[in-house]
């Protein structure tokens, strides 16, 4: 090559490189979609709409209010005086170490990728790009009513920012996920009654274009049906906190979005004394009463509720299962299509999560084990929490298992990425927040990960 062949190429690369130089300024100056970032259940703050108070997260519960909901048989409209805060950024119990929730994922994003977290009501002129929109919501209640929220929160944003055709991408941890594909699907509307089957209109596409799910229970979690059995520390319920404030089974019992991540409607893995399968439909509130699940017959329940709410006690229970129910039909409605919404899961297969229930006698009494713990047979022979632990575990990130992440009717051409780690610590991941930064960043498809 001679000395002018050379120059003419250096003048030629050069030009080149100056044109993807102004290309891409022009890109990034366009500016990527905001994020909206929505906590799984017990994530976000709850506190007293009048004082104040924060009631949830704190180490000591309050003497004046409790999590308890009052009770309806309309499930969507139940309300107390709780109202939500901020997300849980981190959480600070006395001498022991700040535990990161969601404070980490937030700070990821804006020093490593360059967003700014921007105010749901006072939004800056930037809020409508490279910028990070938190979702606070009241985690007890109906995740149909808190999807319906969303949108109109979203919908209300976009008329400040002036911005008709914006889109949002979401990052939804736990169930904040089941918030999202319900909003995605189905934007603002209720969920069918009657013999009415819920059909998707995909009316969230005009409003959200990438949702990435993090540990999402889209078949349920048997953990919720230990929590509404026996009580938890709320984050047995818990499916986000690694801290807890103890619960009693009666307060479960008023919390409809515990019932809402119930294992799907056939998906529930029960095993008799012998370990082998057994068909129980979680649905049918007389299969409660056969096993001794249901909390109305427990000799304590009148000392816990008023009279007026034990009147109306098992018609709330049976609407609260009955709207479960519905709902996991009306997200299985979508038979692995997104229609313009790209989903992309994320969670783990490393960690075992509980998996399956296994049922026996002890005497006349149903016995119901939700943790691999021995028993005795009828017979006498021992069953160990070994030969337990095959049938009553599976792999996922320790709480949600990987089968209720990949519930085919999501699953189909959507990609997942599994990293191990624990459920509470999918958010503050350094892989796994490289990852969404690829994904909101255009680098990839929903065809691989």
């Amino acid at each position: 090559m001679t000395r002018r062949e050379v120059r003419n190429a250096l003048r030629m690369g050069l030009r080149i490189g100056i044109c993807l130089f102004v290309l891409s300024v022009s890109v990034y100056a366009q500016g990527r979609n905001p994020i909206i970032l929505i906590p799984g259940l017990t994530g976000s703050e709850l506190k007293h709409k009048t004082t104040g108070e924060r009631l949830w997260f704190k180490a000591l519960r309050s003497k004046s209010e409790d999590l308890r909901l009052p009770i309806s048989t309309s499930i969507e409209k139940m309300q107390d005086d709780l109202v939500p805060g901020d997300i849980i950024r981190e959480i600070k119990i006395g001498p022991f170490p700040a535990s990161d929730v969601y404070g980490g994922f937030l700070r990821a994003m804006e020093m490593r990728a360059g967003y700014h977290e921007e105010s749901w009501t006072d939004p800056s002129e930037r809020g409508d790009r490279d910028s990070i929109y938190v979702f606070a919501y009241d985690w007890r209640l109906d995740n149909v009513e808190n999807a319906r929220r969303l949108v109109r929160d979203v919908e209300v944003l976009k008329r400040k920012l002036k911005r008709p055709d914006l889109k949002f991408d979401i990052v939804a941890h736990s169930m904040g996920g089941i918030i999202s594909r319900y909003a995605a699907m189905y934007g603002d509307a209720e969920l069918p009654t009657g013999d009415r089957k819920a059909v998707p209109t995909w009316a969230g596409a005009k409003l959200f274009d990438k949702v990435i799910l993090l540990g999402t229970p889209n078949g349920g979690s048997t953990n919720s049906l230990g929590s509404l059995l026996n009580g938890h520390m709320i984050g047995g319920l818990r499916i986000d906190l690694p801290f807890i404030q103890d619960s009693s089974k009666f307060t479960v019992f008023t919390i409809p979005s515990a019932y809402q991540l119930l294992p799907a409607p056939g998906t529930l893995r029960a095993y008799d004394e012998k370990l082998k399968p057994i068909s129980i439909d979680l649905y049918d509130p007389k299969m409660w009463s056969k096993y001794g699940w249901n909390v109305i017959d427990d000799a304590d329940f009148k000392d816990q509720f008023k009279p007026a709410e034990q009147k109306i006690a098992t018609a709330y229970f049976t609407a609260a299962l009955e709207r479960a129910k519905r709902l996991h039909e009306a997200l299985a409605a979508s038979n692995g299509k997104t229609e313009g919404v790209s989903i992309y899961l994320v969670g783990s297969d490393c960690k075992t999560a509980i998996d399956g229930i296994v049922l026996y006698q002890d005497g006349k009494n149903w016995k119901t084990l939700v943790r691999p713990k021995g028993f005795n047979r009828v017979d006498g022979s021992r069953v160990t929490d070994e030969e337990l632990k095959k049938v009553m575990q599976s792999a996922g990130d320790g709480v949600v298992t990987q089968r209720s992440l990949e519930v085919e009717s999501i699953l189909k051409s959507q990609p997942v990425k599994l990293v191990c780690e624990d459920h509470n610590k999918l958010a503050a991941n350094a892989r796994i927040q490289d990852y969404i930064i690829s994904v909101l960043g255009g680098k990839l498809s929903t065809t691989g990960n």
